[in-house]
């Protein structure tokens, strides 16, 4: 039996991505977000949902650019502190010791050590309430080799990518692959005629 639980917030995962922005003045500032996702794939593009109160919202509207950054397992203690501190008090970069690198096709800063960097012109934004809903147009995905397969792409299991529970306010990561896309539904497709 379902318990209605009522209208909330509740979809389980949620990405941890970090957004890197430039203020008007050229500086730059990440923001820990998880309201996030891929929202088309032509023309390739993200969205993210920031809070009219961040820096972040002034910095994107400001500049009309982002940048998402997916960490690794390993930078997970980065990942949390750039969510608990405000750019407005602190530098973000200075204080968890990453590189900012300034994207030669947006303006924004990409994270150095991350593995897997998108750079994003925004599209599109949306008033939903309390967040404004960016579209970012994909530009330029740079990832390290290390986590490349043999087809070029970059492989979850290499990135090892954090994920969060809102609910539980908790951090994932994922488990082991099961299987390939379009091979799990097979066993229940009903059988095709010969043609």
């Amino acid at each position: 039996m379902k318990r209605s639980l009522g209208a909330a917030t509740l979809s389980l995962p949620s990405p941890v991505w970090v957004i890197g922005s430039f203020d008007a003045q050229g500086r730059p500032n990440l923001m820990t977000v998880s309201w996030a996702g891929i929202c088309c794939s032509d023309p390739p593009c993200v969205a993210i949902s920031v809070r009219k109160n961040r820096l972040t919202h002034r910095n994107i509207s400001t500049t009309g650019a982002f940048t998402v950054n997916v960490p690794g397992c390993r930078h997970l203690a980065q990942a949390d502190l750039i969510g608990m501190v405000s750019g407005v008090v602190a530098d973000k970069f200075a204080t968890t010791g990453l590189t900012a690198v300034s994207s030669e096709l947006v303006n924004a800063p990409y994270v150095q050590e991350f593995p897997l960097n998108l750079e994003c012109r925004v599209l599109h934004s949306s008033d939903l309430g309390s967040h404004t809903q960016f579209i970012g147009l994909i530009c330029d995905v740079k990832a390290d080799e290390a986590v490349l397969g043999r087809q070029g792409v970059p492989l979850a299991g290499l990135v090892q990518p954090v994920l969060a529970s809102a609910p539980e306010r908790s951090y994932y990561t994922l488990g082991p692959q099961l299987v390939r896309t379009a091979t799990a539904g097979k066993a229940l497709q009903p059988d095709q005629p010969a043609v």
